[in-house]
């Protein structure tokens, strides 16, 4: 079983080896995603599922980003994320968990920092109901 280390070190280089198949615009658009990520959650860990890379925030699923031909999409943003951010996420293509941003256009990096905080509030408030419920269950 891989350690930790080297589990985050597989998902640093399948990070470089997808964004290195990409065209130049789509890499760009990533890599402000990446910087985005690193600045609002800086001890989130490289993670890489799905084929394709995201991060992960105390253990919990934080957010995935991926490149395709016309857009790159930010995920997950859930409804209530949405929701919160509604006017300024207006004119952006969405579906269920799904924010996508045109290539071609310049990156709203500040909407997308906003979007990750919101995500990594998120993922703080599962890892800590997830620990209560652990809890209550070893008091049971």
């Amino acid at each position: 079983m891989p350690t930790r280390k080297t589990a985050r070190a597989e998902a640093r280089s399948q990070t470089r080896r997808y964004l290195d198949s990409l065209p130049a615009a789509s890499r760009k658009m990533l890599m402000q995603i990446r910087g985005a990520v690193r600045a609002v959650a800086p001890s989130a860990v490289e993670h890489f599922s799905y084929g394709i890379p995201g991060y992960r925030l105390d253990d919990e699923p934080l957010v995935w980003y991926a490149a395709f031909r016309e857009h790159v999409s930010l995920f997950p943003m859930t409804a209530r994320i949405r929701a919160a951010h509604a006017d300024a996420l207006a004119g952006y293509e969405m579906s269920k968990g799904t924010v996508r941003f045109p290539l071609g256009e310049k990156l709203p990096v500040a909407l997308v920092k906003k979007l990750v905080k919101a995500r990594a509030a998120d993922a703080r408030a599962e890892a800590k109901a997830r620990a209560a419920k652990k809890a209550r269950r070893a008091r049971a």
